[in-house]
């Protein structure tokens, strides 16, 4: 963990807010470097670094998949097990748009607009995971039920090997 100064993201504020204990870690961030360069450069194993994705049905309805960083979503799965036609990832401005953060930094906490939250069930058996704090380079520990007490997160079976 870096000495540097935790940023006022609005994930940080809202971990905050919900008196939500998470530590805060920072590393080199490289562009589409994705999971692989945070668990490398943190040392952590990335099947505890929980990416946060933000996919559309077909309405365009916005919706966060929270995942392993070393799985990927089955969309088709995800859309049957949440009562949808389709499910698809947004385009980066789209998903920023929803969220109010910047691909490579989106946090399912403190997010621009409420959307459902969606968690791959194996993310809540972790005793910890590192998930993105609204900023490149800035993850913070927590606890996988502090995700699903401040998002009311639901548990879906959707994983697929990377």
């Amino acid at each position: 963990m870096s000495s540097e100064r935790v940023p006022s993201t609005p994930a940080v504020l809202a971990l905050r807010a919900a008196n939500i204990e998470f530590t805060p870690y920072f590393y080199r961030y490289e562009e589409k470097g994705g999971t692989a360069v945070s668990s490398r450069e943190l040392g952590v194993d990335e099947h505890a670094v929980v990416k946060t994705l933000v996919m559309a049905d077909e309405k365009a309805s916005p919706l966060m998949m929270l995942m392993h960083g070393d799985r990927k979503v089955s969309t088709k799965a995800l859309a049957r097990a949440i009562g949808v036609k389709t499910v698809e990832s947004c385009a980066p401005e789209v998903a920023q748009r929803h969220s109010g953060y910047r691909v490579g930094g989106t946090s399912p906490f403190g997010t621009r607009k409420k959307m459902p939250v969606f968690v791959e069930r194996s993310v809540l058996a972790l005793p910890a995971i590192y998930i993105n704090g609204g900023s490149r380079g800035f993850l913070v520990r927590i606890t996988p039920d502090a995700v699903v007490r401040l998002l009311a997160a639901q548990p879906v079976d959707v994983a697929i090997a990377q």
